[in-house]
């Protein structure tokens, strides 16, 4: 098995490719403006450094969010367009799961992501595996934390609300993604389609019809 798993829902724009024991190469760029223009090239390293060519994959996950819809749509599309090139499933994993999955942590607890506009995305886990609720998006100040640790970039901005983050990664970053698509493969538990978790409408709309200006 060779997953390839990439996300695009934050700021960070990474890629990973998994052989269903380990991480054979991971790469990450920070740029929330990018996302179209870094992913191939770095999607194109992460197999360079594995030394596996791309129609060896056999499998391509990508984020599903939530996320901000321009940078969400990029990895989701990407993920589309190479499972029908290479003749592959592809999947999309909760972006919130990634990170959970990162923490680590094996009692209740929240992950808060950025959802501009002063909101956070955030879930609530019972280990970081086991997604209990969620996702949702609101003010931080209207996060039901109640005492649970909160994990996560959101976290990081709203220390007074939501903590600090601790020393859990804060981005999805794409081998944790990979090692949870790997698992859950392995387990035999389904997967999802690459379909996008938005919450909330895109900024852009289609312009109305013109006002009728009177003589």
């Amino acid at each position: 098995m060779l997953v390839l798993a990439f996300d695009t829902a934050t700021p960070a724009v990474t890629a990973a490719l998994h052989d269903g024991e380990g991480v054979l190469a991971e790469s990450t760029t920070i740029d929330a403006r990018r996302h179209g223009e870094l992913l191939v090239p770095t999607i194109e390293s992460v197999l360079s450094e594995a030394g596996v060519r791309l129609r060896e994959v056999s499998a391509v996950v990508a984020g599903s969010g939530p996320g901000p819809y321009t940078g969400l749509r990029v990895g989701l599309m990407t993920a589309q367009g190479l499972s029908t090139t290479l003749g592959v499933p592809a999947y999309g994993i909760c972006t919130l799961d990634a990170v959970a999955y990162a923490s680590g942590l094996g009692e209740p607890f929240l992950v808060a992501t950025d959802a501009r506009r002063k909101e956070v995305f955030w879930a609530r886990y019972t280990d970081c595996r086991t997604r209990a609720e969620g996702p949702f998006v609101d003010r931080p100040a209207d996060v039901p934390v109640q005492g649970l640790p909160v994990v996560g970039a959101g976290a990081g901005l709203y220390p007074d609300l939501l903590g600090d983050g601790g020393d859990a990664p804060p981005y999805p970053y794409a081998g944790a993604l990979a090692a949870l698509a790997a698992l859950r493969l392995g387990e035999g538990v389904p997967l999802d389609p690459p379909r996008p978790i938005y919450l909330r409408r895109p900024d852009a709309v289609v312009p109305g019809a013109p006002k009728k200006v009177t003589a």
